[in-house]
Formats: C-alpha cells, structure tokens, sequence
C-alpha cells in the first residue's frame, strides 16, 4: 500500500515572532522556562509531554513520549521503571534527546545529553505525591513485559489495591526518577515561508554556553 502525504502542508503565520539572538535569554535553561511558561499561559493540551530517544550499546535508537516532571538548571526529570527498554538502554548506553513540540505555538526545543538516575529520595518524594490509582499501577505493571492479556492488568491492580489497603503504598524498588543533563539545546520557531528561526546552544568545556543561529 502506497499512501501518498506530500499534500499535506501548513503555513507558519507571521503573528508569532521571530527568534532573535539579541531577544534570547544567554542561558538556555532561562530560555526553556520563558517558553514553557508561554506553553501554559496558551493552555495547551500536554504541554509537559517530550519525546525521548535512547539508544542501546551498538547505537540501536528507540524513541517513545514520555511526561516532564521537573526541570531546573541541572535538566529534566522523568520517572519510570528501571527495567523498562528505555531503562534498559539508559543502564547501557547515559546518551539521550529529548524533543518538545508545541504546535499551537509554531515552536520546538530539543535537547540532548546524558541521563543520571536521581537519587532515591528525589524520587520517594514525587512517589509519596502521586495519585494513589498511579502508586498502584506501578505495582501492577512490570512495563515492557509481554503479558497475556489486560486482564493481567486487572488482576494485579486489584491485588495491589488489597496488599495496601491500610497501609501507605512504598515506591517499589524497580521504579524512579531519571535526570537528563544538557550539553546542547536547540530552539525552533516556525516562520513563514520556511524561513525558520533555528538557536542552538552548546556547553562549552568552561561551562558557559555558546549561541549559534542555524539555519532553517
């Protein structure tokens, strides 16, 4: 089957700006928040929600949409399980990216760098904080598992709701928080005619950031 997309265009308008090195904040983590900030005031649908990219060993790449839960100067902080293929991968091979898209907005930022794992009472205290429904479900999946069936799921959610039901439910060991490192940033934003605003930031050796505009 052929399926044909190159009809499927947009225009970029004209009302969202342009992105200027002398406009820009000098730091990219300033920069970051300013757009994040921007995202929320447009109320957009998951503004939070970043592709991330790992890679195995051998540089065999995966991609898949992951939540931000926090970020300041030292990155980006996610949770999963340890033993996910995103897990899995990071445990092989710290080097990732991260992608950020905000449609509404005509914008994109991208990061990439390497992946830490936060310490255990970073993530005890976003567990603690978590919906209860959310702290059970991490103790029904084991997450890239091949199972039988939803049912599965069922079973040990129901499971899980009875072991703590009077008790509070512990961060289970397999599960936590990981921190992406930034080395470079680059911020996209669409201009018409494709004339795209493109600044990349990278992290030079004496830890200041150099700005560079690219082009489209």
């Amino acid at each position: 089957m052929t399926m044909k997309t190159e009809k499927l265009r947009r225009e970029y308008s004209a009302h969202k700006g342009h992105l200027l090195q002398e406009n820009a904040a000098p730091d990219p983590f300033t920069q970051f928040e300013q757009w994040f900030a921007d995202a929320l005031d447009a109320k957009l649908d998951l503004p939070d929600a970043m592709t991330l990219a790992t890679a195995t060993k051998n540089g065999v790449p995966s991609a898949r949409m992951v939540v931000l839960r926090g970020f300041d100067e030292k990155g980006f902080c996610f949770y999963t399980d340890y033993e996910s293929q995103k897990g899995q991968e990071i445990a092989e091979n710290p080097h990732a990216a991260l992608v950020f898209y905000w449609r509404e907005l005509d914008r994109q930022v991208r990061s990439t760098g390497t992946v830490e794992k936060m310490s255990a009472e970073e993530s005890d205290a976003y567990f603690a904080n978590r919906p209860v429904a959310s702290q059970l479900a991490v103790w029904t999946e084991r997450q890239s598992l091949v199972i039988s069936g939803r049912e599965h799921l069922t079973e040990n959610f129901q499971q899980a709701e009875q072991t703590y039901a009077s008790d509070d439910i512990p961060r289970p060991p397999h599960w936590g928080g990981y921190r992406l490192v930034p080395n470079l940033f680059e911020f996209w934003q669409g201009c018409p005619s494709r004339l795209h605003d493109r600044l990349c930031y990278t992290l030079q050796s004496d830890k200041k950031w150099k700005i560079v505009r690219l082009s489209p």
